[in-house]
């Protein structure tokens, strides 16, 4: 039994949640397509599982892709679940020692997915030529096919990376004139890392909830601890009310309802944020806004 093989029963036999849970069979609809090559497929998900049908190996699929075993399985999990039928299944023992191949509806999936980047690549290239042979539009019109719930997005690169613990901070920088103190941290898995292939200079995207930015009132900023209530953020900026919508007309209203502030950062990107009901908050207001890292979403932007 080879090495490869190996692993792979032993993820079967340490990795029950694999098995626990088994994705439903059948094949792929127009939704489910969509809904797993709707990112950027250079988050290397689409090259593992074209690797698992090449090798019928995971660990091998992994190894040729540069990342853990762990986060293959990662991969391959987010696809299922974004596809919404099995696209790999293992086999244990037998002459070859056991193994993984992909199911029809996998192949299906990396038949769409080469046909979405063939066209992909064309309509880049043809939009590079429009543009007089300038990169600069490019990832611009790349980024615009992600739809997403969430209002606050922004064009960065990656500025360092930082492992803490079990954890990864990457740390982004604004593509925009944002001025070289402006900064954006996101808490992600080393699994996503490697998936993401996330390195120093790297186009990305930084995105997260609307209802994940608190609004601090007043010009002062926040100390380590924070005000009441609040804790130390590396996510922490000064902005400017733009407008502000009231979301309780009474104090009895005040414990089911918060305030929308739409703000201005320094450098002059748009985020939207909460403050607690019955702020007041006018436009010009001075406020601070307050991001968790674990909020931050880091989506791979096309080169």
């Amino acid at each position: 039994m080879s090495d490869s093989d190996q692993i792979e029963e032993q993820h079967g036999q340490t990795c029950a949640e694999h098995e626990e849970a088994p994705a439903a069979t059948g094949s792929l609809t127009t939704r489910s397509l969509s809904q797993a090559l709707g990112y950027d497929m250079a988050d290397r998900r689409i090259a593992i599982l074209r690797g698992i049908a090449q090798s019928g190996s995971i660990s091998q699929a992994a190894r040729d892709v540069g990342v853990s075993y762990k986060a293959a399985w990662q991969a391959i999990d987010t696809l299922t679940n974004l596809a919404g039928v099995a696209l790999v299944e293992r086999s244990v023992g037998g002459a070859g020692g056991g193994g993984a191949q992909i199911t029809a509806a996998g192949e299906a999936l990396l038949r769409t997915a080469e046909t979405m980047e063939r066209v992909r690549a064309e309509v880049l290239q043809r939009l590079q030529a429009e543009n007089g042979g300038g990169a600069a539009a490019v990832p611009v019109a790349a980024n615009l096919g992600l739809l997403t719930s969430m209002r606050n997005q922004w064009a960065c690169t990656v500025l360092k990376v930082e492992s803490l613990g079990g954890q990864i901070r990457v740390w982004l920088r604004a593509a925009a004139d944002a001025g070289a103190d402006w900064t954006i941290a996101a808490r992600i898995t080393p699994e996503s890392y490697e998936l993401l292939g996330l390195s120093p200079g790297a186009p990305v995207l930084a995105l997260c909830k609307a209802t994940a930015v608190k609004v601090w009132l007043g010009q002062e900023r926040p100390g380590r601890e924070g005000p009441a209530g609040s804790s130390h953020s590396v996510n922490l900026w000064p902005a400017t009310v733009q407008r502000a919508t009231y979301g309780a007309v009474s104090v009895a209203e005040e414990s089911t309802a918060s305030d929308e502030a739409i703000c201005r950062l320094n450098w002059g990107a748009q985020i939207v944020g909460f403050a607690p009901a019955m702020s007041g908050l006018v436009a010009d207001d001075h406020v601070w806004l307050e991001v968790p890292e674990s909020a931050v979403v880091v989506a791979v932007a096309s080169a």
